[in-house]
């Protein structure tokens, strides 16, 4: 027989930094709720990033409500770091968390007056809210001509990419990207001494990042800015800026070609096609090209043509439906660990005056 119904106030889809941050604020208002989370542990997807990963901000900018960071706050840490602070928050605040829960389906119940949540094991949940916090990384997305490749040349996801071992031989590699993944990634394969060809868009906005521009970004308000106020839509226009020394870094290695953004792939099908050049037969590709939403399991109709969740700082038009963690969810910070207390307090908050 099928297992019976749970009957809870909210349900969080998400164990990541938006997901804990719901839950403690959850928590603090006495309500009945839980965590889902498809993956083995809390922090999961830190854990099993790239190896060279760092957070974008300081320890001292990326607490989550509740809990500082223990250790040097000036640091910027590791993923691993940030996985253990994941886990430890949620052991600190004994928050309901329910492991290996994949949700396959959120649709309306009750005639409108809650949501049925469908996991792909375990028991149904009927909720009256519900809180999507599974954030940006949940689509990998590669360019349309990646399957024009040979087979022979290794293609892998930044997602996927751990270390320069991964990938064989010593031979020319291809990073495309214009992100801050795609710098740290490429200078991690330059160290290794083979020819890496940077498919990179100079026109990419660089910044420092240090404790002095996190203290101006603080004290100007810029990370708070709204992203429906005029400055905020005119930030929200831009590219998102790249750390100006991993930039840098990757410019000091002599093994490092710029080729500006791939178009295509070259003729033969063994490499990369440039703005500015082409690359030659290559071993491998790492796509540090971004991800694209998920939503197809949510049945209820909050999304827009691409499949964008349509929402205001978080709450969408069907009552106790919202998202947390997604970028410029409210702020630059929405996607930030720093950023998610905010967003969660006020979607919260919203959420529980309306019910």
């Amino acid at each position: 027989m099928p297992d019976s119904p749970v009957y809870i106030d909210t349900v969080v889809i998400g164990a990541g930094q938006a997901g804990l941050a719901a839950a403690y604020y959850l928590r603090q208002h006495g309500q009945s709720f839980v965590v889902l989370d498809e993956r083995p542990t809390v922090g999961h997807v830190w854990a099993t990033r790239f190896e060279s990963l760092r957070l974008f901000s300081p320890a001292w900018a990326s607490s989550l409500p509740g809990l500082p960071w223990p250790g040097n706050a000036r640091r910027y840490p590791t993923k691993d770091e940030a996985a253990a602070y994941l886990q430890r928050y949620a052991e600190h605040f004994e928050l309901p968390i329910r492991l290996g829960q994949r949700v396959t389906r959120v649709a309306v119940a009750d005639a409108g007056t809650s949501y049925e949540v469908r996991t792909a094991t375990g028991p149904p949940y009927v909720a009256r809210n519900v809180i999507v916090c599974t954030g940006p990384f949940n689509a990998p997305r590669l360019p349309t001509f990646a399957p024009q490749l040979a087979p022979t040349v290794t293609q892998l996801h930044s997602s996927a990419y751990q270390r320069a071992a991964q990938l064989p031989g010593t031979g020319p590699v291809a990073v495309v990207g214009s992100g801050n993944s795609a710098l740290q990634i490429g200078a991690d394969l330059a160290a290794t001494g083979r020819p890496v060809y940077a498919a990179y868009n100079e026109l990419t906005p660089a910044l420092p990042n240090h404790t002095g521009m996190w203290i101006f970004l603080k004290s100007t308000g810029l990370m708070r800015v709204p992203r429906h106020s005029w400055l905020g839509r005119r930030m929200l226009a831009r590219p998102e800026p790249v750390v100006s020394a991993d930039l840098s870094r990757l410019r000091s290695f002599p093994n490092v070609h710029f080729i500006g953004p791939a178009v295509s792939v070259t003729p033969d099908g063994l490499g990369l096609q440039g703005a500015t050049a082409a690359t030659p037969p290559l071993q491998a590709v790492i796509w540090a090209t971004g991800y694209g939403r998920a939503f197809d399991w949510i049945q209820v109709p909050v999304f827009d043509a691409a499949g964008e969740p349509r929402h205001q700082r978080g709450l969408t038009d069907a009552p106790g439906l919202a998202f947390l963690g997604l970028p410029w969810l409210h702020t630059r910070s929405s996607a930030l660990m720093g950023g998610a207390g905010p967003d969660a307090r006020y979607v919260v908050e919203t959420l529980l005056k309306r019910t």
